[in-house]
């Protein structure tokens, strides 16, 4: 079994802690079925927000879904001019025994934008 990185992220349309448990539980739940994993799998979680978020934790969506024995953290964005506003981003680390070009890495809506060369 290997320790693998699998990158997400998700913009929110609105700045409310039930649209971010919604958008980020969406998220989550995106990068367990396209890759086959389950809770059990998750190693860590670490969340960005942009700075323009205030409403919630990223990580309070994640406890929602039932995802309570994984460390999970969360942290500022840095606040970069012209950057997409109200993005939520994950990155999971994981067990699993997909070669790393297998992994599916998630950008939801409007947060594809951000990494056209990974998101599927």
């Amino acid at each position: 079994m290997a320790v693998r990185a699998v990158r997400g992220a998700v913009q929110l349309e609105r700045d409310e802690a039930g649209h971010m448990e919604e958008r980020v539980g969406a998220l989550l739940t995106a990068i367990l079925e396209r890759n086959g994993l389950h809770t059990d799998d998750l190693i860590s979680l670490w969340f960005t927000a942009t700075p323009d978020l205030h409403s919630d934790f990223p990580a309070a969506a994640a406890r929602k879904l039932g995802i309570v024995d994984v460390p999970l953290i969360c942290a500022q964005e840095l606040d970069i001019e012209g950057a997409m506003p109200r993005v939520v981003r994950v990155l999971a680390h994981i067990e699993c025994d997909k070669p790393r070009p297998d992994v599916a890495h998630v950008y939801l809506g409007a947060a594809a934008a951000l990494r056209k060369d990974i998101a599927q």
